[in-house]
């Protein structure tokens, strides 16, 4: 690479004491949610029947100097943009995901203006108050000054191509913010045989999960109405760059027979020109070059999915990388600066 390449890793997980407790709340309650496994993994050791308690996520979720900066040091990690972890606000009622959306924005906002050199960050919204999100992006947007958004795909079962969140994306199409649509559990009708086997979350679930909301917000026509939003998603497009052509050709031919929505764009159009995507938790040179070739250098962006994903493999992935120097500065840094409004070194 010639000279050391600025690293911004782009899906860093994060939350706020307040936050947490809150989702320990959640771990207790009757609640069938398939949330549940990690969030009583995560926030309260006696509902655990996961597993994850072992691994202590939580600290380094809550930590941003004692533990992640010296990590990101010593790997040579220049940036985390850190984004409130899963499942974010979106188990609460309206009321307190609204102010618990605010309070972590506000939270965000200082460690980033504190240590503008290290961090970036997505401002968070409670979807189950749309009008009151949309406010709540023009204030992240304009006051705050963060570099984006994060949602954590559905709410309640619901997604984007209702249009009832529609207040959110004009806001975000309007302040040319990024919404970053990270994974949760599947819903309840997608749930079913995910349970088992571990299936349910980054395994298999997840992708599934996102996968569907961006499938939905495609296929209705999301991108027609609002044409400049930018939605980046992780983990490698959560599989959908791989299955691109079959995704383009059924939708062409359900349209053609009345089961889908006329489009504007074809769904591989939609795609290319309204997605970024992360390569957070997979860490796989053959998916990373074909993503590259199939989808364009312009789309890809380097991420490590911290603390979920240990730092150093990520960095070894992509410094080991066989690419050009453009497409390695593109991955580490250009593609992140451009989308999160991160400004570029001096």
């Amino acid at each position: 690479m010639g000279k050391k390449c600025r690293l911004i890793a782009c899906e860093e997980a994060w939350t706020i004491p307040e936050v947490a407790d809150e989702l320990k709340k959640v771990a207790r309650s009757p609640s069938q949610s398939l949330d549940k496994l990690l969030v009583a993994g995560i926030y309260d050791a006696e509902e655990d029947t996961s597993g994850y308690g072992k691994m202590n996520f939580l600290q380094g979720l809550l930590d941003v100097e004692e533990q992640r900066l010296p990590q990101m040091d010593e790997h040579g990690v220049d940036m985390h943009l850190l984004t409130l972890t899963a499942p974010g606000v979106q188990m609460f009622d309206a009321d307190t995901a609204t102010d618990l959306a605010a309070l972590s924005n506000d939270r965000l906002a200082e460690i980033c203006a504190n240590r503008p050199d290290r961090f970036a960050g997505l401002g968070s919204f409670a979807p189950q108050s749309p009008k009151r999100a949309a406010k709540e992006v023009e204030r992240v947007m304009t006051e705050l000054k963060l570099n984006g958004l994060v949602v954590n795909s559905h709410t309640n079962g619901d997604y984007f191509d209702d249009y009832r969140f529609w207040p959110i994306l004009e806001a975000a199409e309007a302040h040319d913010a990024t919404i970053y649509i990270h994974p949760r559990a599947p819903s309840d009708s997608l749930k079913g045989p995910l349970q088992d086997y571990a299936m349910d979350s980054a395994m298999w679930g997840y992708g599934v999960e996102v996968g569907t909301m961006m499938l939905r917000m495609m296929a209705s026509g999301v991108f027609d109405r609002f044409p400049n939003l930018k939605v980046c998603v992780g983990h490698m497009g959560e599989m959908v760059p791989f299955f691109i052509w079959r995704i383009n050709f059924m939708n062409s031919r359900a349209q053609k027979v009345g089961r889908a929505p006329k489009t504007q764009r074809s769904m591989e159009e939609y795609f290319r020109d309204n997605f970024v995507f992360t390569t957070s938790g997979v860490e796989d040179h053959m998916a990373l070059r074909y993503a590259i070739d199939r989808m364009g250098i312009d789309n890809v962006i380097w991420a490590i999915d911290y603390p979920y994903q240990p730092m150093k493999p990520a960095v070894d992935f992509i410094e080991s990388f066989e690419c050009t120097e453009a497409e390695m500065h593109a991955l580490c840094h250009g593609n992140a600066e451009r989308v999160f409004h991160i400004p570029p070194e001096s």
